[in-house]
């Protein structure tokens, strides 16, 4: 999705990490703009410029421009970027130039909305399967997700990729039979949980017939001690 968004950066003359630290103590952080067949740009930028975008409704799939100083004003997306584990601050930032009139593969979640009859009315679960899907399109199609109503489905019914609506020009790629979501009778998770625990008295079985397997020759071992006895009577 394109935004009305510019984002200033600053080109950054050398790399490394204690350049990196620098950058942060400063209160910005490092980045590189790559892509679109030009050389890759360090840059340094506000990380609140970016976390304002990635975390706005259309997220990564956000298409923005980055203004790097004195140098060129392109249309990116965020490609990929880095954290503290501890802190959870946004340390690194890579962003992707764009081509506008090319196509680009990018994941666009999907949305489930609704109450189910079957869940409603007939006491079945909803279940979700597939959250996202792989799409190719020109940047200006993307869109920010795809919404799916389940209020139909009974039991038993379910929606699939190919079910989506799309628009003239976007392409899915992911399976067109992959489920989105479907609704399920209470009795078919109960089988199927039965039929998990049946599979230990099975294992248990299988252990008891070695052990029992094992008794006669331990008796047949014990056997000639019971003889003694009778040598003993004998030399009497």
């Amino acid at each position: 999705m394109r935004l009305d968004t510019v984002v200033p950066a600053l080109p950054r003359a050398s790399r490394g990490k204690n350049e990196a630290r620098r950058v942060r103590v400063s209160g910005r952080i490092p980045g590189v703009v790559y892509g679109a067949f030009k050389d890759p740009v360090a840059i340094s930028l506000n990380p609140k410029d970016i976390t304002r975008i990635i975390h706005s409704k259309t997220g990564h799939n956000s298409i923005f421009d980055v203004d790097i100083e004195g140098l060129e004003k392109t249309p990116v997306i965020v490609a990929d970027e880095a954290y503290d584990p501890i802190k959870g601050n946004l340390l690194h930032i890579d962003l992707r130039r764009i081509d506008l009139t090319r196509k680009l593969r990018v994941s666009v979640p999907i949305h489930v909305s609704g109450e189910s009859k079957g869940v409603k009315q007939q006491g079945g679960i909803l279940d979700v399967v597939t959250r996202s899907v792989e799409i190719e399109c020109i940047p200006d199609d993307i869109p920010n997700q795809f919404d799916v109503t389940v209020t139909e489905l009974m039991i038993g019914d379910g929606i699939r990729v190919s079910d989506l609506p799309l628009k003239e020009g976007v392409r899915v790629l992911t399976a067109g039979d992959a489920v989105i979501a479907h609704v399920v009778g209470i009795k078919e998770d109960a089988a199927a949980a039965d039929g998990e625990a049946k599979a230990e008295p099975e294992v248990a079985g299988k252990k008891g017939k070695k052990e029992d397997a094992k008794a006669p020759a331990a008796a047949a071992g014990k056997a000639p001690a019971a003889k003694a006895p009778a040598a003993d009577k004998k030399k009497k």
